[in-house]
C-alpha cells in the first residue's frame, strides 16, 4: 500500500501517480483513467467500463449465434 498526498493544481487538487503506478496501468501523459465504484471504494483504470459492457454484449450475441456465423464464414 502506498499514500499519495493531495496536491493544489491550479484552481483543483489532485494527486501525482508515481511512474512505477503508470507502468503498472499502462498509462502515460494524456491518456485517460477512469474511476468506478466498487464495494471496498473507488477503482482507477484505463479501460472504459462502458465498453466493457458492450465487449461483453457482443461475446454473448456471438456465443449465441455461433452456428449462424460458422455457417456464414465457409
Amino acid at each position: 500500500m502506498q499514500a499519495l498526498k493531495l496536491t493544489q493544481i491550479r484552481n483543483s487538487v489532485g494527486v501525482i501517480l508515481p511512474k512505477e503506478i503508470l507502468a503498472r496501468l499502462r498509462v502515460a501523459k494524456g491518456d485517460t483513467l477512469f474511476i468506478t465504484e466498487s464495494p471496498d471504494g473507488v477503482m482507477l483504470t484505463p479501460y472504459d467500463p462502458e465498453v466493457a459492457k458492450q465487449v461483453d454484449a457482443g461475446r454473448e450475441f456471438m456465443h449465441e449465434f455461433r452456428d449462424t456465423f460458422r455457417e456464414l464464414a465457409r
